[in-house]
């Protein structure tokens, strides 16, 4: 405490492997989403559920599962250039262009069971499994010859399995080349060259003989080559850039229709078109311009690939972010999304009747007469009521009609539950139903307590229907205390709850109702206000005498009377110090200043001595609410000290 003085007049986890050049070794199981620096082929099996995906990077080939998840891997390929599965899909195919090999492996473990030797510069790239041979283009990108490896050739005869430039008769190289391949055309490969500023030649060969025999060619370089596709079926048919189709047949590649625009795709067994175009995968049956579904996946459109699940189960994408390539398995590509939606009015009255009506619609048709759940959540049904179904009319639409028995927040959710050729749906839509008003009232509000006072506070609450449950919450001033929940209670027989508060500041004193089905929550808030402690200690007289009916402190007249006042410390509080005179039967004022409250709530003030005899004095230490450095308390006045001067 410090004593003052004052005058009389102021005061991701990345996957490791191992392998050696001729023996590989799979790495263990991870749960990391497979992720690739430069994509290296990428295709699915569905007899091992298995979707392979090679990095040209890092020479090293995963396989995850049809959830993404990356199960194994193998490393030592060398600069995987493409990937292709065996008809029965137990055995992958890799071409490896560092090396100079096609590599061929257990597709269930990944191991390594030959390696062909390809003898040239570059090489070999596309790969095709076709007529029991695994078909790739070769050579100088702007020279791509094709060439095989005879699967079913005996080693022990000394007779290279690999046979080079099988281009038919009178075609020169082509700038790289496409394969493609499909198992419902044994025999039949598809190829086409990578499109340049004049156009691409394509054809088709019968690869079930020794060699190649063309079946069509496409000479005239006016289309742009990019993706190409064997169409699987009936239909003699490619599809280029997943978008335009060419009908083979007759030796020579017709026009016969366009998917809408794309970029590339792919097709899968059953015919499906997978397109890719921006940032958007969609999904379209043959020969149609709707698509099934569409999927949003990122990337660019240059920089996603597709694969089909061979049964069309899932449809996979590996999408280029940040120079990284994920592979993203689409579920459910042959099931239309469909869209619904409801709409329900945005206020009603509670116990009347309302309408809600809604839509469903799908880029398939619906099958007749399809119905949907329906579900109210409000107050009463937390957990959701079901209404009865509701059957959707031929134009899509459907109404139903519902009596809320209660009030507030009322959710009606609607649900397809899908069928063959949708997936599920649901939406929904939030009704603000009509309650009526309780009261609820509070005492004491206005009233003025000493410090400390324990004061009851009773709240009263009206008419409800089944909640009769009130919180009294005290919100003392200062940032420094919260707002506390003093009491939860029901209400007596009479409506009332109290609870007691502490009063050491200003206080907003509240009772909440939170409302039940019928009647509205409810809040009610009262400020009560509190003093503080205020007391003075004079000391430094010589004695206590009364003059008339009032009792002084007697100074000599050169003596400094001290001070000591103590006050409810708060920080940055400051007691204001009044100091009076008589003179002539009356008080006068002689100036007031204001002091600091110590930590410990004292101020020591030391008032200077007059030098004279016969003079009256009295002080008193005052809080002022908003003025002694804070609010949070209410006006409070010290007694008055009275001081007399002696000589």
């Amino acid at each position: 405490m410090r004593t003052r003085s004052i005058s009389a007049a102021t005061a991701f986890a990345v996957l490791l492997g191992s392998a050696a050049l001729s023996v590989a070794v799979a790495a263990p199981a991870s749960a990391a989403t497979a992720t690739v620096a430069s994509p290296g082929g990428f295709v699915a099996s569905d007899a091992l559920r298995r979707v392979f995906v090679g990095d040209s990077t890092a020479g090293r080939i995963l396989a995850a599962d049809y959830a993404g998840t990356v199960v194994d891997s193998v490393d030592g390929i060398g600069a995987v250039a493409d990937l292709a599965l065996s008809d029965d899909g137990t055995t992958l195919y890799a071409s490896a262009a560092g090396s100079h090999e096609i590599v061929v492996l257990d597709a269930a473990t990944l191991d390594v069971t030959a390696r062909y030797a390809v003898r040239t510069t570059e090489g070999p790239r596309r790969l095709a499994v076709a007529g029991g041979k695994v078909w790739f283009g070769h050579g100088d990108p702007w020279d791509t010859r094709l060439g095989s490896v005879d699967l079913a050739a005996d080693p022990a005869s000394g007779t290279d399995p690999v046979t080079l430039d099988q281009l038919p008769e009178g075609l020169t190289g082509f700038r790289d080349l496409l394969v493609d391949s499909d198992p419902s055309k044994p025999g039949v490969l598809a190829y086409a060259e990578v499109g340049s500023d004049t156009g691409s030649e394509m054809g088709v060969l019968d690869v079930s003989g020794a060699t190649p025999r063309p079946l069509a060619y496409y000479g005239s370089k006016s289309y742009w080559a990019g993706d190409l596709d064997l169409v699987p079926g009936d239909a003699a048919e490619v599809l280029v850039n997943a978008r335009k189709r060419f009908s083979y047949a007759g030796g020579q590649f017709t026009d016969a229709g366009d998917y809408p625009v794309a970029w590339q795709g792919d097709v899968s067994a059953s015919g499906l078109v997978a397109q890719v175009y921006s940032d958007q995968v969609s999904v379209l049956r043959p020969n149609t311009a709707t698509p099934v579904r569409t999927y949003t996946v990122g990337g660019n459109g240059a920089d996603v690939q597709v694969a089909w699940a061979p049964n069309a189960s899932r449809l996979f994408a590996l999408v280029q972010s940040n120079g990284t390539y994920t592979l993203k398995p689409l579920t459910d590509p042959v099931k239309s999304v469909p869209t619904l939606t409801v709409n329900a009015p945005a206020t009603a009255t509670r116990a009347k009747p309302l309408t809600v009506t809604g839509r469903l619609s799908a880029s398939l048709p619906l099958p007749a007469g399809a119905q949907l759940k329906v579900t109210r959540t409000d107050l009463e049904s937390p957990g959701g009521k079901a209404l009865p179904a509701v059957t959707v009319k031929a134009d899509g639409s459907y109404s139903f009609a519902d009596t809320p028995p209660a009030g507030g927040t009322v959710t009606y959710k609607v649900a397809y539950a899908g069928d063959a050729e949708h997936t599920a749906a649901t939406a929904s839509d939030k009704v603000d139903v009509s309650r009526a008003s309780t009261t609820l009232t509070l005492n004491n509000n206005g009233k003025v307590y000493g410090y400390g006072k324990d004061v009851t506070f009773t709240a009263h609450l009206g008419t409800t229907y089944r909640n009769r449950t009130v919180e009294i919450w005290a919100n003392p001033y200062g940032s420094d205390k919260p707002n506390k929940l003093i009491k939860t209670a029901t209400v007596n027989s009479a409506g009332n709850v109290s609870a007691v508060v502490d009063m050491k500041r200003d206080t907003v004193v509240s009772a909440v109702f939170k409302g039940d089905a019928r009647y509205k929550p409810k809040t009610t808030k009262v400020t009560a206000y509190a003093k503080v402690h205020v007391s003075t200690a004079v000391s430094r007289h010589y004695k206590k005498a009364a003059i008339g009916s009032t009792t002084y402190y007697w100074f000599r007249k050169s003596t400094d009377p001290l001070l000591t006042t103590t006050m409810t410390y708060h920080p940055g509080r400051q007691q204001r110090f009044d100091l009076q005179v008589r003179f002539d039967g009356k008080w006068y004022d002689a100036g007031h200043e204001y002091f600091p409250v110590g930590s410990d709530g004292r101020s020591a003030v030391s008032l200077e001595a007059p030098g004279e005899s016969g003079i009256k004095a009295r002080m008193r230490s005052v809080y002022v609410n908003g003025s002694s450095g804070d609010n949070v308390n209410s006006t409070t006045y010290g007694s008055w000290k009275y001081l007399y001067f002696t000589n």
